[in-house]
């Protein structure tokens, strides 16, 4: 059977973008490398958020406390005297009992009264980070995170922990693809699209969303885990609601509902503004205008653009097979 040509077109570029994560890294000095694991750390925390909000529909500004949970439990079940690969499945574990519980306010709040609710849940998170010394160490935090072995080589090194990481994305990132096409998946989108039409159509409503914050809670307990072990000291700081705002933005501005879309907002939310560092002291307003312009100018993501032009190749082969038209028939007798 010969492979869909459309597919093929569309996967030339992720393998492209695939073969240099792998071959340019060795290249890179220790920052380049440290902003390419950054990066990929993000990738993974926002692939769960489009789920929860691109694909399911579920406004949610609380993924920052996610991956906080994520990031202090694996410090403290290090620093309890516990391997990495226990608290790596404890974080994600336990981010997903916590959205869980988070989903029962979707049931019954919608939209904005949703957004404000799951703000109020990363508040409340980070004020037990700030405050409860005895378990997080406050404002001090906790430093010293090991990174892992594995298979008896050890990652504490810069590119071997970038390598880790990226296969950690790549694996993620297969069981995200899977389950968006999966039954579970079509589910997800018609909860999104028309909630009172799928729950007609058979859709246990209260199951999916619930496990549209669940399973996004856990991708960003996973990404919150490896961002402790790439910078070896956390503290409250990145935890907080600004946090989660940026994670929000960075799916829209990728494609909020497109696979690749944390790909490209989570480049543009963390290399673009160091690209930007040149700009000294202007830097976060050139970054916010540029945001604000892309918003205005491309409201469903960057992954929209392809779209946007096919509609308007589309839109002028039209116009001009009418105009092909009316000029035929002016000119019969």
């Amino acid at each position: 059977m010969r492979p869909d040509k459309s597919l093929v077109v569309r996967l030339v570029p992720g393998l492209l973008g695939l073969a240099l994560l792998v071959a340019l890294p060795p290249f890179l000095k220790s920052y380049g490398l440290y902003l390419l694991s950054y990066w990929l750390v993000f990738v993974i925390a926002t692939m769960g958020l489009n789920l929860t909000v691109g694909h399911a529909g579920q406004k949610s500004l609380g993924h920052a406390a996610f991956f906080g949970i994520g990031a202090y439990t694996l410090a403290i079940v290090m620093k309890a005297g516990f391997s990495f690969w226990l608290g790596l499945p404890l974080a994600m574990a336990g981010c997903f009992g916590v959205g869980l519980a988070l989903g029962f306010p979707a049931l019954r709040v919608q939209t904005i009264y949703l957004a404000f609710a799951t703000l109020g849940f990363n508040t409340a998170v980070w004020l037990v980070m700030r405050n409860e010394e005895w378990l997080t160490g406050g404002t001090f935090g906790i430093n010293n995170i090991a990174r892992p072995s594995l298979a008896g080589l050890s990652l504490d090194r810069s590119l071997p922990y970038y390598y880790f990481i990226l296969g950690c994305t790549l694996v993620l990132g297969a069981l995200l693809w899977k389950l968006l096409r999966s039954p579970w998946g079509k589910a997800f989108t018609a909860l999104r699209d028309n909630p009172i039409r799928a729950e007609s159509l058979g859709v246990n409503i209260r199951a999916y969303t619930l496990l549209s914050f669940a399973i996004g809670a856990a991708y960003a307990g996973a990404a919150g885990a490896l961002f402790a072990s790439l910078v070896q000291f956390i503290e409250p700081a990145p935890f907080t609601v600004g946090a989660s705002i940026m994670m929000y933005l960075m799916v829209v501005v990728g494609g909020a509902g497109r696979f690749f879309g944390p790909v490209l907002g989570s480049a543009v939310g963390v290399l673009l503004p160091e690209w930007l560092r040149f700009a000294q002291g202007w830097y976060l307003f050139v970054f916010g205008s540029a945001v604000v312009l892309l918003m205005l100018w491309l409201p469903d993501g960057l992954l929209s653009i392809p779209e946007r032009m096919r509609a308007r190749r589309a839109a002028r082969e039209a116009s001009a097979a009418r105009q092909a038209s009316a000029a035929a028939i002016g000119t019969q007798p």
